[in-house]
């Protein structure tokens, strides 16, 4: 290593005030962000909290649906109480109608960007080839008295005109009876809810969201929201209380948003009593409906019909699943004197893997999820075993995955499902119950739950492979092409390659922000205030990021300007390690270490040439030398030992301490790649074997986004240091973190064609 000697102090002043030239304020990232966030107002305070003022809708319904199992249609009525909490009178009312999105010439369709490749994948070909008349034929809208109103349906929206303005405090009765064709997932298109045929039994199983029209939400900062749904961006719900009847034929098993009210008159009593059994067992699940039971259901296919009857308070959805070949078990879970039954529906085929696991996972991920925001407060949660979509609804969610049909599975079937279960759970945290705007902010819910996902995952096992959020699975991404890459924070419709957008981008910024930025200690704290001030609420982004900080004190802006609101990815180069030395103040020791320096340096080539081949002037007349040519100035004389004794008369006690102070000085400087802020975490690698890790905020680059250095004093000589060890930032370049630098190993493979692609990975499982 090359000796530098340096002046610590003034080196370090001097530093400072380079940056703080340099840094244009109008430029730094760390600047607050006053003009992105809404103006804080009686409805949102600027600590992220509802106002005093703060109001949401509400709407509560009343439903009747039959499930016609042999015309695959679903026939229904519903009575709405809308009740105006907003301070402004409202003259007409926005519903959804999701199913619309089926319709032959529906928005979707006709706005999806479509070219003929050599490679179609049969999504869609079958959504534009496909035949089904899907979308709902809507056979009354009505006052609640048998009154007709008037209504203009655009596309998934309808617009109910009321004959006079609902005041604020107001309410409105709504009546609509309608019904739709029920889509094959697998033929119409696939879809977050519809059926599944299983054509060796000739059975199905329903699936069924998005059936009844549902009301949009009205608030304080977008008036209706009324965006259209074109089959991405979820939904946007006000919350009620909800009565439904479900009319199926009476061998099917029901689950369902809320409370079976109706249980005795739809269950057997072997049945009930073991319902009973599972809903006091915290141990293990406790089978309802055997499997030999639901074999027998499939073989003799009832006719008759039953009604199962569901209540639910203070839900933003309501969804269900029925089927004759459905085993159902559940189990209890704690929470303080209150007991919660997190339960599976699944056919045989789900088995083995949904037996060992589903139930389980589903009670593991209340438990954890309630740990880092609430106790979860509804009655029951069903997870309901579908080939391979997940999707969530209050109280209930459909999950993939399947074993082969001899039983074995892929170690990637088996994580993958385990994974959407605690996935799909977990929904009922975000956005159920913490309910945000999916239509608008896919990533508020997909990506705030995937964040509590990776914790789930690696509670259940440290070994988990990829857990959600993982720093390192979001660097192909961050890296790629910014053209092909949009902000988090934009309109979910909008957004490019979504999955890493709006569930893995998030998730990892949150992860780090846990993990790194603030520690687990503040931003747990933080996160639960945020779930608490806002579960049963409507929250914007800024009520989470104002609330992070509020609840925090860590100044995160620079972070959310970074990380959310641009496209900027982390790149963090050391670039130099300096060894650094205090001057000894003794002028002979500076000279000789001078003299020895100068000395080490070798000669230019040319005068190295030069000196080979010829004489030099002085050379050939001597009489060219004066004093300057046997002068040295690097050698000691009588009067360095006297300027040393004045030098050591006047130091003072710091400086005493200083001089005698062991050890060793490095200046590591740092440069800002990528564009996005981050902390230092450096790995020091001593000489004597042993390491430590110094963690450094972000705000050591506030002066200057793009340079910055650190010195250390340290008392062990240093052999190495590694910048973000544990690869906990997302560093996308890992090349120039190293000093010295390293070889960085891979391996290829060649190239042989078309290879195993998708499916559910090498199943050993079966092979062996």
């Amino acid at each position: 290593m090359k000796r530098v000697t340096s002046v610590l102090m003034i080196g370090a002043v001097a530093v400072s005030l380079l940056a703080q030239e340099k840094m244009d304020p109008s430029k730094n990232k760390f600047r607050q962000m006053r003009t992105e966030f809404n103006t804080p107002n009686a409805y949102r305070t600027g600590s992220g909290a509802p106002g005093q003022l703060y109001w949401q809708q509400q709407a509560n319904y009343k439903i009747s649906i039959e499930l016609d199992d042999d015309k695959q249609e679903i026939r229904g009525e519903e009575q709405i109480e809308y009740i105006n909490n907003s301070p402004d009178p409202l003259n007409y009312l926005w519903v959804q109608l999701d199913q619309n999105a089926r319709q032959k010439e529906s928005l979707t369709k006709l706005t999806m960007p479509m070219s003929l490749g050599q490679r179609m994948h049969p999504y869609y070909m079958g959504m534009f080839l496909s035949d089904f008349d899907g979308g709902f034929k809507i056979e009354h809208v009505g006052d609640g008295s048998g009154g007709e109103l008037a209504y203009t349906i655009n596309y998934t929206m309808m617009r109910i005109d009321l004959p006079e303005p609902l005041e604020p405090g107001g309410k409105v009765d709504l009546e609509i009876k309608w019904w739709f064709n029920i889509n094959d997932r697998f033929k119409d298109g696939g879809g977050r809810s519809g059926s599944e045929y299983f054509a060796e039994d000739d059975n199905y199983i329903y699936t069924m969201a998005q059936f009844f029209p549902r009301m949009a939400v009205y608030n304080e900062l977008e008036g209706w929201q009324n965006h259209q749904f074109t089959g991405r961006s979820e939904f946007a719900l006000p919350f009620g209380d909800y009565d439904v009847e479900i009319t199926v034929p009476s061998d099917h098993v029901v689950g369902a948003t809320g409370v079976l009210v109706n249980a005795g008159e739809v269950l057997s009593e072997a049945r009930l009593d073991r319902l009973e059994k599972a809903g006091n067992s915290l141990d293990e699940p406790v089978v309802i409906v055997t499997e030999e039971e639901a074999k027998s259901a499939e073989k003799k296919k009832s006719k008759s019909k039953l009604t199962w009857k569901f209540h639910a308070d203070n839900v933003r959805d309501f969804a269900f699943a029925s089927s004759r070949k459905f085993i159902w078990d559940a189990m209890a879970v704690q929470f303080g004197e209150r007991k919660v039954l997190a339960t599976s529906l699944y056919p045989k085929e789900g088995n083995p893997l949904w037996e060992k696991y589903s139930t389980r996972v589903v009670a593991h991920t209340l438990q954890v999820y309630s740990r880092h925001t609430f106790d979860y407060p509804y009655p029951v949660a069903y997870s309901e075993h579908t080939k391979q979509i997940g999707m969530e609804y209050p109280m209930i969610c459909f999950n993939g995955g399947r074993p082969e049909s001899d039983g074995t599975y892929s170690e990637r079937t088996k994580w993958g499902m385990i994974g959407v279960i605690i996935h799909e759970v977990g929904h009922n945290f975000f956005p159920m119950i913490v309910n945000s705007d999916e239509r608008q902010w896919t990533w508020m819910d997909e990506g705030l739950n995937t964040f509590l996902q990776g914790i789930a995952e690696r509670e259940w096992d440290h070994d988990h492979p990829s857990p959600g959020g993982k720093p390192a699975d979001i660097v192909s991404y961050m890296k790629g092409d910014k053209s092909n890459i949009a902000p988090i924070m934009t309109q979910g419709d909008l957004v490019r390659q979504f999955n890493s957008n709006a569930y893995a981008k998030p998730a990892t910024g949150l992860n780090i922000l846990r993990e790194t930025i603030m520690g687990r200690e503040l931003f747990d704290f933080a996160f639960k205030q945020y779930a608490q001030r806002w579960m049963f609420k409507h929250p914007t982004p800024e009520d989470l990021f104002r609330t992070m900080e509020d609840a925090s004190a860590v100044d995160l802006d620079w972070f959310w300007r970074g990380w959310f609101y641009g496209t900027e990815h982390v790149d963090i180069s050391l670039d130099k390690v300096t060894a650094m030395e205090l001057k000894s103040g003794n002028p002979a020791e500076e000279k000789a270490l001078n003299k020895k320096s100068a000395d080490a340096e070798p000669e230019s080539i040319a005068v190295q040439r030069n000196r080979a081949s010829m004489e030099s002037m002085v050379e050939r007349v001597p009489e060219m030398k004066d004093f300057y040519n046997e002068y040295d100035p690097n050698a000691p004389d009588e009067s360095d030992v006297e300027a040393y004794s004045r030098y050591k008369r006047s130091m003072s006690e710091s400086e005493k301490k200083w001089r005698n102070k062991k050890g060793f000085v490095y200046q590591l400087d740092f440069s800002n790649v990528g564009g996005m802020i981050m902390p230092l975490v450096i790995q020091l690698e001593y000489a004597d074997g042993t390491s430590e890790i110094k963690r450094i905020p972000a705000e050591v680059w506030n002066q200057d986004n793009l340079k910055t250095s650190k010195v250390f004093f340290l008392d062990k000589k240093l052999n190495g240091v590694t910048l973000d060890p544990n690869l906990e930032t997302a560093d996308c370049d890992l090349n120039n973190n190293h000093w010295p630098p390293r070889i960085e190993e891979n391996r290829f493979e060649l190239y042989r064609g078309s290879g195993r692609r998708g499916g559910g990975g090498s199943n050993p499982m079966q092979e062996q």
